[in-house]
């Protein structure tokens, strides 16, 4: 059976979703006409045909496969399997790129035409395409009559380029798929697909052992990874064993290097190294290091509300109020007063611009259809990321995850019921609370919904679910799921819905028949209770010490910020709020010297530290009777009149990072807010504080209640 690759391509789109897809959008995907789509469907009808399969026509809703799901993963399975004899224009130069990045010496024309059968002008005209996109990661194409061409540019360029086009043309499902061998094709079958070329830079062996080795180590680190994060340190340990073993080093800054080592990423990362290099037998040179750090840094996805208090997150929290007061009046809606928006922004935009400011690129495989779906809010979302960060070049790609975080707010609608969801999403914290709060949207009933990460989906009993929906497709997952696209369409609804009266129906019965009397009686687990309960204690505890010992006093000014601090942590002493004046002192000093504390354009400085001195949690403010210059978060200098000090115990529980970081996020609020901080007037301040805390203790009982 011949299918052009064209024919196959469209196929390939139309298999890979259960929704019907206009001619237009297929045409627009593959960047042909309408016309030239209208011809190929025709064409594969009778393809569809041999898989007793058929293509429905809906006027003015789109095409779709219809047939037995056995029967498409049979027609899968033969695309799969296909040699090639005939490649898309993309596909061809992804393959010539392959060619030449794994090249040592020059490539002949030549020699690329016969492998790829098509003539020398082809590939000319390939390489003239490809030479654009170089141009764009640090690389340029060398092209000499007679010598052939060849790439020219660093390794680092040359690995970036690699990890780039497998995260490009790979989601991750397909990337474990492949990498563990859970495709239903015998493991001799000769394949010649692009996920195989590109997997082909690296041996699939090496990729599982990276794989296992960065599973077993992230365990020990004290937040978790998004997934394509993972994959992308998989791929890019992988791809350095790989070109090592070549004799292709990498290098990296020492000065930058230097700042790498006093990091904790940076120990996990020595560890990965030596783990590789028993398993290996190489020795890898101490840069790899450093790049491993960079993208555990980059891979960061905080559960904890440390981050406000952190060295370097209170600038982007400055900065991520203003996104969302832009984006929000460009809108006329009022979005700042959305915590989880704040929270989940700043949690987002911290690793994602480390990732953009250290070249380490980014993929988003739904940047196609957030654009199509949301081209106002994209175009809100992009021009309130170049007003807020204009130093910093955002991608399409980033914008687009940050268009869900926004989408997800501007859903977002109260919910009254308790059928508990479980959203399987793996490209990215966006993309699941974009799916979270359409199904609330759409299912008020659904009070808890559940992000997980593919990756951990072995280590949770779905059983305890009501529903368990994916965007993407579970391999070797034995239980029911639904599988849907983050924005949820109509027919996707509609499957959901069929789902939840099935459920009902079973629950009903099952409830009827198995409840014991203590199940009636005691329906929730006593162990859940008594620690909602510890949790609520806490959470009061923490609270009442802060509002208790909270005070604006003036001290005299003095020229030295350390003679200040000293007069500052002797009064705290004498107040038993720490034990060691000195100590305390050097800490925030310590602080200090490693950036600015002073808030951009106001006149408050935010001076904070941990130690083994202070025995609880402390908020004060100290004003100064004469302003000093301080620098500020963003380098600049201010004049500041008033001290803010937030003081945590050394060893703090989670709780206690939370009400502080909540503190941090009040300050700067609004310009209101700002004022507020600034008056100097302890009246007025300590009552904002009490009525926001007590907004935000309630918060804190519905959650713990809701687990």
């Amino acid at each position: 059976m011949y299918i052009s690759a064209r024919e196959r391509q469209i196929l390939e789109i139309l298999l890979s979703t259960t929704d019907e897809l206009t001619v237009k959008e297929l045409a627009d995907t593959i960047q042909v006409s309408v016309r030239t789509i209208h011809r190929d469907l025709k064409n594969l009808e009778d393809v569809l045909k041999e898989y007793d399969l058929s293509l429905l026509k809906k006027s003015g809703v789109g095409v779709q496969v219809s047939g037995s799901e056995q029967r498409v993963n049979d027609l899968k399975i033969f695309l799969f399997s296909l040699s090639h004899i005939e490649y898309t224009p993309e596909e061809r130069q992804t393959i010539i790129l392959c060619a030449l990045l794994e090249a040592k010496d020059a490539i002949k024309l030549v020699g690329l035409a016969n492998d790829l059968n098509v003539t020398v002008a082809t590939v000319s005209n390939d390489l003239n395409k490809l030479e654009e996109r170089l141009q764009t990661v640090e690389l340029s194409l060398i092209r000499k009559r007679g010598y052939g061409v060849e790439i020219q540019g660093s390794e680092s360029a040359k690995r970036r380029a690699m990890s780039s086009m497998i995260s490009e043309h790979i989601d991750e499902s397909e990337f474990l798929a492949l990498v563990r061998e859970n495709i239903q094709r015998k493991s001799t079958q000769q394949t010649d697909s692009i996920s195989e070329r590109l997997l082909g830079l690296v041996e699939k062996k090496k990729l599982l052992i990276v794989e296992q080795v960065i599973k077993d180590i992230s365990e020990e680190l004290s937040y978790s990874m998004a997934d394509s994060a993972y994959i992308g340190l998989v791929v890019h340990l992988a791809l350095a064993i790989e070109r090592i073993l070549q004799g292709e080093n990498i290098t990296i800054d020492p000065v930058y290097l230097e700042n790498l080592q006093s990091t904790p990423e940076y120990k996990i990362a020595e560890n990965i190294i030596k783990q590789l290099e028993t398993v290996f037998q190489v020795d890898i040179p101490t840069a790899e290091i450093g790049y491993i750090t960079m993208h555990l840094h980059g891979a960061k996805l905080r559960h904890d509300k440390e981050y406000l208090i952190e060295d370097s997150s209170f600038q982007i929290a400055i900065k991520t109020k203003h996104l969302i007061q832009y984006v929000g009046e460009q809108l006329h809606q009022d979005l700042t007063s959305n915590r989880s928006l704040f929270e989940g922004l700043v949690v987002h935009l911290k690793p994602a611009l480390y990732r953009i400011k250290q070249n380490m690129g980014i993929s988003n495989p739904l940047l196609h259809k957030i654009k199509g779906d949301y081209p106002e809010l994209f175009s809100v979302v992009k021009s309130g990321m170049e007003t807020t960060f204009p130093d910093v070049t955002i991608p399409d790609e980033e914008i687009g995850y940050l268009v869900m975080h926004f989408g997800s707010a501007l859903f977002r609608q109260p919910v009254t019921e308790n059928l508990k969801a479980l959203v399987i999403c793996s490209s990215g914290i966006g993309t699941s609370k974009m799916l979270a709060t359409r199904l609330q949207q759409e299912f008020p009933e659904m009070k808890r919904v559940q992000n997980l990460s593919l990756f951990e989906l072995p280590n949770i009993n779905t059983d305890e679910y009501d529903i368990v929906v994916s965007t993407i497709a579970l391999s070797g997952f034995s239980n029911d799921y639904i599988q849907v696209s983050p924005i949820l369409n109509e027919s996707e609804i509609e499957k959901i819905k069929s789902h939840l009266k099935r459920h009902a129906t079973k629950q009903t019965v099952s409830k009827e028949s198995t409840l014991s009397p203590v199940e009636v009686l005691y329906p929730q687990n006593m162990r859940q209770i008594v620690e909602g309960m510890h949790s609520i204690r806490e959470y009061i505890e923490i609270i009442t010490t802060i509002l208790d010992g909270f005070a604006v006093k003036e001290v005299r000014n003095s020229l030295l910020i350390d003679e200040l601090l000293v007069e500052i942590c002797t009064d705290l002493y004498k107040k038993d709020v720490i034990t060691n004046v000195m100590a305390v002192v050097n800490a925030l000093l310590k602080r200090e010297q490693i950036g600015g504390l002073g808030i951009p354009g106001t006149s408050l400085a935010l001076f904070h530290t941990r130690s083994a001195f202070v025995p609880s949690p402390a908020f004060a403010i100290y004003t100064l009777d004469q302003p000093t210059q301080i620098q500020a978060m963003d380098h600049s200098l201010i004049e500041a009149d008033s001290i803010l000090l937030l003081l945590s115990p050394e060893q703090s529980s989670s709780r206690i990072l939370d009400v502080l970081s909540y503190i941090s996020s009040l300050v700067i609020d609004s310009d209101d807010s700002i004022s507020l901080f600034q008056s100097k007037n302890y009246e007025w301040i300590a009552a904002y504080l009490a009525t926001q805390f007590n907004t935000y203790f309630h918060e804190k009982i519905k959650e713990t209640r809701s687990v």
